[in-house]
């Protein structure tokens, strides 16, 4: 018996071509973090005056701004703190405006007044954090230090001069943003530059020709006739164009036919 063998077809190009999948389209955004940064200078003089204040009682400068957020310096003469019995300055920021879950960099200087430089800084600037910046959850919350500096070495100090202390705070407030690719959109004007070749012969700006028809004179563009009429772009600006392009006589037309 004779064998039957099947012939099998190769799918044409058309086909193929149509079966192949289009590559995926590719899009990009990018995250940015970044702070929002403002610094307060807060000058509290008077400080033996402060003394005898209370222990977890303050002096708070006034408050001011940086990243849509409210925020003070507080200062404690007699400590934050009751088991520290007044040993210790404590130096604070505080938000001072709503907010929920505000995260933000700090840094506390207090000014050395002597010209040395030697200034007492705490900062989160500059430096890797392990648990990245600080979150305050809630209006009052605060970023600082209950032993800022001990009373006694405070008042020996060139960071006391004249009875005043100076205090340098900078606060970085986190924010966050997503940038996709940007998309321009322009407004493409109505069909009616007719109407505007209308209004510029009307204003008579611009007109750089001049027919003398009747004894009545009319100005218009050499360009816009030339674009518009093949007898006026020939006897404009064809090789056998008028001699005086600046004012042509018509002949043997009405001036109110023409003006049509």
């Amino acid at each position: 018996m004779g064998k039957v063998l099947r012939e099998t077809g190769k799918p044409s190009s058309s086909s193929s071509s149509s079966a192949a999948a289009s590559p995926p389209a590719t899009t990009t955004s990018t995250s940015i973090t970044e702070t929002v940064n403002g610094t307060h200078h807060f000058k509290i003089n008077g400080y033996s005056l402060s003394k005898g204040l209370g222990i977890g009682k303050y002096i708070a400068s006034d408050t001011f701004n940086v990243g849509g957020y409210s925020w003070a310096i507080y200062f404690y003469p007699d400590g934050k703190s009751a088991e520290d019995n007044a040993t210790y300055v404590s130096l604070f920021i505080a938000l001072a405006s709503e907010g929920t879950d505000v995260r933000a960099l700090f840094e506390l200087t207090l000014m050395d007044q002597s010209g040395k430089d030697r200034h007492k800084v705490h900062s989160h600037f500059g430096r890797m954090l392990e648990s990245g910046p600080y979150t305050l959850k809630y209006r009052g919350s605060m970023w600082g230090y209950k032993r800022f500096f001990k009373r006694t070495a405070l008042e020996t100090s060139d960071y006391l001069k004249d009875d005043c202390l100076s205090v340098n705070c900078i606060v970085g407030v986190v924010k966050s943003q997503t940038e996709g690719p940007k998309i321009y959109s322009i407004a493409v004007p109505p069909p009616n530059i007719g109407q505007h070749f209308g209004q510029l012969l009307e204003s008579g700006k611009g007109t750089d020709v001049t027919f003398d028809v009747d004894g009545e004179k009319f100005s218009a563009h050499k360009l816009v006739l030339a674009a518009r009429s093949p007898v006026f772009r020939a006897q404009l600006f064809g090789p056998m164009k008028d001699q005086n392009t600046q004012c042509i006589k018509i002949e043997d037309m009405e001036a109110p036919v023409f003006k049509v």
